[in-house]
């Protein structure tokens, strides 16, 4: 099962916005980069991510899970663009810093530190459990 990475601006929408909706989730909306697109397009119900507050905090805050596969963003004008729901399963222990997956040499190759812009990205297995073993859980 493939993990993921999300970013949100904590102030736009946060790790606490997501809790508060519960079981029913939220659409992972306004993503206008195909790739990351094409990266939600690849989920598929059930998979994990890791929730990341970007701009302000820069950290792995919590981990989501892919409730809906990608549909049309209810955002956009154009069917192109898609996105997926998720719902908050639990906040990580200890918040995991950008500063601090950058300075993990397991994490050299991981995207958030070779390309911190991308909005939804992959995961490898083992750099998930590196992030869980950071964040004390």
């Amino acid at each position: 099962m493939a993990h993921w990475l999300l970013k949100s601006e904590p102030d736009t929408f946060g790790w606490d916005d997501l809790v508060a909706r519960g079981k029913a989730g939220e659409q992972w909306d306004g993503v206008r980069s195909f790739q990351a697109r094409n990266n939600m397009l690849a989920m598929k119900k059930g998979e994990r991510g890791f929730f990341y507050h970007s701009n302000e905090g820069k950290a792995v805050v919590g981990i989501l899970e892919v409730i809906a596969e990608a549909h049309p963003d209810s955002t956009a004008d154009d069917p192109k663009w898609q996105c997926v729901d998720v719902r908050a399963v639990k906040p990580l222990k200890n918040p995991v810093s950008l500063a601090d997956c950058k300075a993990e040499p397991r994490l050299k190759n991981m995207v958030l530190v070779n390309n911190s812009r991308l909005s939804v990205q992959p995961v490898t297995d083992e750099e998930w459990d590196v992030v869980i073993e950071m964040s004390g859980g």
